[in-house]
């Protein structure tokens, strides 16, 4: 048995002691799908902060916590009699196979933009299988897309699914012109419309700046997440200059915010 197999065994039988319903642990025995779901949705963005820090001890730990959510998961689909750990993972196993085709079938395949498009017509074609099965009646463009995704990443996969079935801009140009719009919207809704229409236009903007992204070939998620961490350092930056200075910072004027700024950005 090699070591990965030896500590999967070890992690499901801790999860099995944990869940125990006379011996386990109290918490974890009464815990549900629904109240472990926020913490899996956590763990996921500790691991994306553990990458964008760089630390490879950190990564393992935060990976490590995101896998115990998994096998919390699988631990209690088992318990239902729906499925278990081993089942999941076959599940992703034989789908991968699938969907990787140029690999293991030795399809040709010109590139990674030919490689996408593969991947995306294989993935409609799965979503359209298992809506057959399930007899759904969601056969939208826009079915399945979670709605716990954060807001900016949902609306990309948005734009993205429709520009699939041909529901998109030419080219970046005319998604600029459309933020244009939007933002002139918003602009006219200030000061004559109510708070939830100024809402609704800001929405409308925001959207239309992650279409665009797109067009431009930028995930609109990392890059925002890119602007909030040169902010905070930025402004850790003027936290420690006016500091250095002895200077209160809610006393600072507007000129001497304006300073810092461009010192820290200097720096």
């Amino acid at each position: 048995m090699s070591d990965a197999e030896r500590a999967t065994r070890a992690l499901l039988e801790l999860m099995a002691r944990l869940r125990d319903p006379a011996t386990g642990c109290p918490w974890d025995r009464e815990q549900t799908f629904a109240t472990i779901a926020p913490y899996t949705i956590e763990e996921a963005y500790e691991v994306a902060d553990a990458i964008e820090r760089g630390g490879p001890q950190e990564l393992r730990e935060e990976l490590g916590d995101l896998l115990f959510q998994i096998v919390f998961h699988s631990r209690m689909a088992e318990e239902r009699g729906w499925f278990d750990f081993a089942a999941v993972a076959g599940s992703v196993h034989d789908k991968l196979v699938r969907r990787h085709p140029h690999v293991i079938a030795g399809a040709p395949v010109e590139g990674v933009e030919a490689q996408t498009r593969n991947w995306e017509e294989l993935k409609a074609r799965e979503r359209a299988e298992v809506a057959a099965r399930q007899q759904s009646s969601d056969s939208s463009a826009l079915a399945d897309v979670p709605q716990a995704l954060p807001a900016l990443a949902r609306a990309a996969k948005l734009g993205r699914r429709a520009a699939r079935v041909g529901f998109d801009w030419q080219e970046p140009g005319q998604v600029r012109d459309k933020v244009i719009e939007e933002l002139a919207e918003v602009d006219a809704a200030l000061g004559h419309e109510s708070h939830e229409r100024v809402t609704e236009e800001m929405g409308d903007l925001l959207f239309a700046i992650a279409n665009w992204a797109l067009h431009l070939k930028i995930a609109p998620e990392e890059a925002l997440r890119a602007a909030n961490a040169k902010f905070e350092r930025r402004f850790r930056q003027m936290e420690a200059l006016a500091g250095s200075r002895g200077a209160q910072l809610k006393s600072l004027s507007a000129a001497e915010w304006d300073e810092l700024w461009r010192k820290a950005k200097e720096a």
